[in-house]
């Protein structure tokens, strides 16, 4: 039974994958249908084989929204047709970005570009800023999949080097770097979703969640070199120990070297075909990223003349990856169908106009100052930054708020890696924990609470000066 329906469930949410792109190009009302119910279905089926505990947050917000549905008197037909159909490009690009990582399988790349880095990583504060950057990067093709692959990566080449002190160093570095992507890498749904919602410019939210996120990059750095000196343990002399293990066997290879350039060409070539199309061609980003993901992917296995593994990938894709991923996409059709509940019965005006009272009733203190803390709390109650920037995003995008749509954005995401950092019970924190084998706690509220604390005022301070300034 548990097969047939994970066998069901692929078949209806490709299905709804695929009818995102058609009523798109195509339009219509039965093709809209069509849609709506394939997510409905895929909806339903994830719940014969999700676990209690995974279907639990699902449910909630399904619940949820119908008590907004019954309390507004709005149709529920239509509210269910509608609302299935909200979240169609989101889950779209996440079906479609982790073939990005069938590229990566092909050589070794992020191999390479470590040793192409080596004699720039030769000190401790050196180090850390490369793994941050590292992560980012990697981020941009395998999202939270880049914090086990990196730490693996790096705990191999300090396979010598154990201890908390070492783990904390390695954690800190990884997790802040993952966060700090959500403000501007364009794979990282969630920031892609809030653009797009919000109707902000992408070049401009790019540049300025590049511009704070490389400051919280130079904060994290700071920050390590106070925890260095608090454990008492000189990591540079651990690292530059290994580095001299491993210059002759770097001096022999002349190809990772070239491997290390053909993942940069690779970098270059998406980030930079999205950009340009998203200039040329007036669609949503949503649809835009999809639409490039499978013509690069496919274009570099013609080029190696691997088209065979695209078949390959394919199969192993759909048959083990995309039941797997039931728990997330069961949560962004929940709260699609909960968002266009409150958009319907008006009910996001009054939570805005709410969250303005409380501001205004506040000396100081404006919507802004606000906004992240509720990404933050609902990251402590289980909701991932995904979830809650599609709610919150959502809700913002029927009203008219008093700031440019970027600087909302910002607040935004400032908010979700805040939430990234601190949450035991969102995804990446999870993952860390399950390398390194830290509590969840630890590696998460205990080892970046000050930190976290430091990049909201970083923030705050830049927003607020836009305001006073600009506004």
């Amino acid at each position: 039974m548990v097969q047939i329906a994970k066998r069901g469930y692929t078949f209806f949410i490709s299905l709804y994958v695929l009818m995102h792109f058609v009523v798109y190009f195509i339009g219509g009302d039965m093709l809209s249908t069509t849609l709506s119910l394939s997510g409905l279905a895929a909806f339903v089926l994830g719940y014969f084989f999700l676990p209690v505990k995974q279907a639990a947050i699902s449910l909630l917000l399904l619940i949820i929204a119908l008590i907004v549905h019954i309390s507004a008197g709005t149709s529920l037909i239509e509210g269910t047709v509608s609302g299935f159909t909200v979240m169609s490009g989101l889950i779209a690009l996440l079906l479609i970005v982790p073939t990005i990582s069938w590229v990566l399988e092909e050589k070794p790349y992020i191999e390479s570009v470590i040793n192409f880095a080596q004699n720039l990583l030769n000190t401790s504060r050196k180090f850390y800023f490369g793994m941050m950057v590292i992560t980012q990067i990697i981020s941009y093709f395998l999202l939270f999949g880049s914090i086990p692959m990196v730490y693996s990566m790096i705990n191999d080449f300090l396979s010598n080097q154990k201890g908390e002190a070492w783990e904390n160093y390695k954690g800190t570095a990884l997790l802040r770097a993952f966060s700090l992507t959500t403000m501007w890498v364009v794979s990282i749904p969630s920031f892609i979703f809030a653009v797009d919602a919000l109707g902000a410019s992408l070049g401009l939210s790019i540049l300025q969640g590049f511009f704070i996120s490389f400051a919280g990059i130079l904060l994290s750095v700071l920050f390590s070199y106070y925890q260095e000196r608090h454990y008492g343990v000189d990591l540079t002399a651990g690292i530059q120990e290994q580095l001299q293990k491993i210059a002759e066997q770097k001096k022999q290879d002349t190809k990772g070297n070239r491997d290390a350039l053909e993942f940069g060409f690779l970098f270059v070539t998406l980030f930079g075909s999205i950009f340009l199309l998203n200039a040329l061609w007036d669609v949503q980003l949503l649809l835009i990223i999809p639409i490039v993901i499978v013509a690069w992917v496919i274009l570099y296995f013609i080029i190696r003349k691997r088209s065979s593994a695209i078949t390959e990938n394919g199969k192993t894709y759909v048959a083990k990856s995309i039941p797997n991923k039931a728990q997330q996409f069961s949560i962004l059709l929940a709260a699609g169908f909960l968002i266009n509940a409150v958009n319907q019965s008006g009910y996001g005006e009054y939570i805005i106009d709410g969250l303005f009272y409380v501001t205004d009733a506040v000396p100081f203190l404006n919507f802004l100052w606000v906004l992240p803390f509720v990404v933050i709390i609902l990251g402590f109650i289980g909701l991932g930054p995904l979830t809650v920037i599609v709610l919150v995003s959502g809700i913002l995008q029927g009203v008219d708020l008093p700031y440019p749509p970027e600087i909302v954005v910002l607040g935004i995401t400032s908010g979700s890696v805040i939430s990234i950092m601190l949450s035991p019970l969102i995804l990446p924190s999870i993952i860390l924990s399950s390398v390194n084998k830290l509590s969840i706690i630890k590696n998460g509220l205990m080892f970046n609470y000050k930190y976290a604390i430091a990049f909201y005022v970083m923030v705050q301070i830049y927003l607020q000066l836009f305001v006073l300034f600009f506004l």
